[in-house]
């Protein structure tokens, strides 16, 4: 099972993917937690890039996020799919569409395209968006990044194109409200996975 976990900044992702991978381990299920960018060495120096301050071109911002997305496939993701581990991706290809495309106005067909041949046509299994207002997520951030200070109407553009997304394929998403307590937000996750026995 391959789960991608997308939403606004601030959303909770990371705290849900952590408690989810403690949950699976407790069910004997083998988890492999990730992230884009950052997965690896490679992904480490590529993430340091990208969230650093100062201008960063756009094409040259998508190209660094297609190259981590493509290794973390190559060494972490295929591997542990093949494996028959759970992988837990917090950010994915979606992230690129929306953020590079939708909210930066670069091509989608190009960005769609190049997904495919940085991940193989691997796709998630199931693609959870945590979704909440752009002014709570990014109150809730501490230390903020390059993208982290776009302008409220970058976020907001973020948000509507992550909804966009889950609406075209309601199958493969689940909109999760990140605006609730943690425990709130991990039930709906766990019922999302179905995997909730209460």
């Amino acid at each position: 099972m391959f789960v991608a976990f997308e939403g606004p900044e601030g959303g909770g992702k990371s705290t849900a993917i952590a408690r989810l991978a403690e949950a699976l381990a407790a069910d004997g299920i083998v988890a492999v937690v990730t992230r884009e960018p950052g997965a690896g060495s490679l992904g480490q120096a590529i993430r340091q890039i990208l969230l650093a301050p100062g201008d960063l071109d756009p094409k040259a911002e998508l190209m660094l996020f297609l190259a981590d997305r493509a290794n973390n496939m190559a060494t972490v993701i295929r591997p542990a799919l093949e494996r028959g581990a759970w992988v837990l991706c917090d950010r994915h290809a979606d992230s690129t569409v929306v953020y590079q495309g939708m909210a930066r106005g670069m091509d989608p067909e190009f960005i769609a395209r190049a997904n495919v041949f940085a991940t193989g046509g691997v796709r998630p299994d199931k693609v959870l968006l945590f979704d909440l207002e752009p002014r709570i997520g990014l109150g809730r951030i501490r230390h903020k990044d390059r993208l982290d200070d776009m302008p409220l109407e970058f976020h907001e553009r973020v948000r509507a194109g992550f909804l966009k997304l889950a609406a075209l394929d309601p199958g493969r998403w689940e909109v999760v409200d990140a605006s609730q307590d943690p425990e709130t937000v991990f039930r709906q996750v766990l019922r999302a996975l179905e995997l909730d026995r209460t």
